[in-house]
């Protein structure tokens, strides 16, 4: 599998703010309390240049000018203060409504993330351990198959060995999202894969997230585990290991362990209806990627984010939020696992996941040298695998086009959030370059 398809678009294979143009390169001033360290950053505080900051509004502004995108929002963090924080395009143009940087974004992928810590928090607690079995916790996972391909076609055949929590973290459990052609007939039948939107999506599902994911147990896996890189729905399976753990289901775990103490006041499975008017509008590329036009509803497009059954907590690629919630998150972690006073994991845990624990797997399903992929995370191996980022680097994104990052070296923290799927435009790829050549010195705080 090419590097490309592996981010951001097949990652999934992912009223207190002014209405902002694209005129002002400055950090805004009403962006609330992204971190500890609340306030704004002026450019040469934060160590960037305000010339060079000022290519980004024209980048970001040039492709909605092009019609390539609708619109988007990039904020920045640097040591815990806003660096740069802007807005460009629509949130949803056929109702004439521009984009302001309090929109939510369906980040798809970027679940993950919040689900491998939630995950992390309860291995902390001494509830899981890495090594432990998924059958421990979902029996339907004692035993498993594997379709194997060979010249006379596609035969099913044992596991090797059981899936472990540590597998499912690191995408190493031979899951896919059922889309394969060696098995994706046999997924579509059961309400997976082909029938799950572009394989993911579930937010239809008038059913728990675990009644899924045990039904996905009976399904053949497209690799042995710990065998191979493979982007699925592991992160979804750790979900329901959250619920049958804790006792409780993942939205009300997430809400009580993470995004309320965290702050996140905009993060949810599915969008309260006072905020619907917040959440951007999906629109899809056109096939050369020129131009765009508003998706259609449902699980390839809009989705089912407020109007849907409201049962199926995805913790793979469930979750709706802002990009200041998000960067709140992304700043615990770069903090070593705290926020504000709130510790939610501990600085060794970080470490684990930021960490690449797959050798060369992920490199070589990436078809890059340099980097790897921890309990969540991908991370950067050396400096040169992913762009300007510095060494230790971690980030991910999601199949509607939003990505992150997270420098520990420069203190860095990196959110690009847009609403497009299929996504065959190169902004937020570049958009993380064109905040390093921008950053020319040191934070002075």
């Amino acid at each position: 599998m090419l590097r490309a398809t592996l981010r951001p678009l097949v990652l999934a294979l992912s009223a207190a703010s002014t209405v902002l143009g694209a005129q002002s390169s400055k950090p805004r001033t009403n962006v609330g309390r992204p971190t500890e360290k609340s306030s704004v950053a002026t450019p040469a505080t934060a160590g960037f240049s305000a010339e060079r900051l000022a290519r980004i509004d024209r980048f970001m502004q040039s492709y909605v000018d092009d019609d390539k995108v609708a619109g988007a929002v990039g904020l920045v963090l640097r040591n815990g203060r806003v660096a740069y924080e802007h807005a460009v395009g629509w949130s949803d143009k056929e109702a004439g409504r521009r984009m302001t940087t309090d929109a939510i974004f369906r980040i798809a992928s970027q679940s993950k993330a919040i689900t491998s810590v939630a995950i992390m928090s309860l291995v902390e607690e001494g509830k899981i351990a890495p090594t432990d079995p998924v059958s421990r916790f979902i029996p339907a996972y004692a035993k498993t198959t594997v379709a194997v391909r060979s010249d006379t076609g596609v035969a099913i055949v044992p596991a090797k060995r059981a899936i472990t929590i540590r597998d499912l973290l690191t995408h190493t459990s031979g899951i896919s999202y059922g889309t394969d052609g060696s098995v994706a007939r046999l997924y579509e039948a059961k309400g997976l894969g082909p029938a799950a939107g572009f394989g993911w999506y579930t937010a239809d599902k008038d059913e728990p997230v675990c009644t899924t994911m045990e039904r996905l147990a009976s399904l053949p896996f497209v690799a042995q585990p710990g065998e191979a890189w493979v982007y699925g729905y592991s992160t979804d399976i750790l979900g329901c290991v959250v619920e049958k753990v804790s006792g409780m289901a993942l939205d009300a775990f997430i809400a009580e362990r993470i995004s309320k103490p965290l702050g996140m006041v905009d993060t949810y499975f599915f969008l309260p209806t006072d905020k619907r008017d917040r959440l951007s509008a999906v629109y899809a590329s056109s096939a050369d990627g020129s131009s765009i036009a508003r998706a259609a509803d449902g699980a390839r497009g809009q989705g089912q984010y407020i109007d849907g059954p409201r049962r199926s907590f995805a913790g793979g690629a469930g979750l709706v939020s802002t990009a200041r919630d998000y960067a709140r998150f992304l700043q615990m972690l770069l903090n070593g696992g705290e926020l504000d006073g709130v510790r939610l994991l501990a600085p060794k845990t970080v470490q684990l996941m930021t960490t690449n624990m797959v050798g060369s797997l992920y490199a070589n399903a990436a078809g890059t040298e340099g980097v790897g992929f921890g309990l969540g995370f991908e991370t950067v191996d050396r400096f040169g695998a992913n762009g300007l980022s510095s060494q230790g680097t971690f980030s991910w994104g999601g199949a509607y086009g939003s990505n992150y990052r997270v420098d520990p070296k420069e203190k860095l923290v990196i959110v690009f959030m847009v609403q497009q799927i299929p996504n065959r435009t190169d902004l937020a790829a570049k958009f993380p370059t064109l905040v390093y050549q921008a950053l020319t010195g040191i934070p002075s705080f």
